[in-house]
């Protein structure tokens, strides 16, 4: 309760000096409008506002939850194969290295002007962290329980299901985590360009874009805050899922500990 009581009261002074400092130098609205124009057009656009923050919520989910499956998949590779791993993780590292601006138009003459797009750009930006966190935490379990499967017989499969799996789920937490944010910009991104040209089901870039070119900023910051609020939503449900799976693993391993 203290920590939301800082923070609501650290939002009211950022509203407050930006009121104030808008009123006090006459800034013109298009430059800057106040938070209370802000509010006020993000009411009238409500309507608009929520159709384009499901669209983008659902591309952002979308892309997330792809980066998972695949990320985990190639994971599970890698760690299996060392040689597999020197091979083809630098491509891996490219996909976080290369501007997703300079291959957008690509993924657009590839894909298409169309929803499936939007969700690959997700993909791109959203998957680094998890191949790399859920690499990491394959390939860092402790000698001594390997030693002990391959003491016990235990066949390949289930050392890596009873063993590395279980061990990896703290570090596709923490990937998560960052991809869930990152989903939500490459769903954004990948708007801009595909929302752009007619996408029938338009997101926050679709309209970000369409607001910025007739010089509504009031509406711009609006949609801004929307994209905002989003993020945030991702991450707490990463954060919900991911507490709930490591205070279920804790709880069994205290239970078979105990045992």
């Amino acid at each position: 309760m203290r920590q939301i009581a800082t923070t609501c009261l650290t939002l009211f002074v950022f509203l407050g000096v930006w009121q104030l400092g808008v009123w006090v130098f006459q800034v013109h609205p298009i430059i800057l409008p106040p938070p209370t124009r802000v509010a006020e057009v993000a009411l009238e656009e409500r309507g608009v506002l929520l159709q384009a923050l499901s669209n983008t919520a659902l591309a952002s989910l979308a892309g997330l939850g792809s980066s998972l499956l695949l990320g985990s998949l190639v994971a599970i590779l890698f760690s299996q194969s060392p040689a597999l791993r020197r091979a083809f993780y630098p491509y891996v590292v490219f996909l976080q290295t290369v501007p997703i601006v300079a291959i957008a138009p690509l993924l657009i003459t590839w894909s298409g002007y169309h929803w499936r797009t939007v969700v690959l750009v997700s993909v791109i930006i959203s998957l680094f962290p998890i191949v790399s966190n859920v690499t990491a935490g394959l390939i860092s379990v402790d000698q001594n329980l390997r030693d002990l499967f391959r003491l016990n017989r235990a066949s390949t499969w289930q050392t890596l299901t009873k063993l590395h799996i279980p061990f990896a789920v703290s570090h596709l937490v923490l990937g998560a985590r960052v991809s869930a944010g990152l989903a939500v910009i490459g769903a954004i991104v990948g708007e801009f360009f595909v929302g752009s040209s007619g996408i029938s089901a338009a997101g926050l870039g679709t309209i970000m874009t369409s607001w910025q070119n007739q010089a509504r900023t009031d509406a711009l910051i609006a949609a801004v805050m929307a994209s905002t609020l989003l993020g945030i939503g991702m991450l707490g449900i990463v954060n919900l899922v991911g507490a709930t799976l490591l205070r279920r693993w804790t709880v069994n391993v205290g239970f078979e500990g105990g045992a």
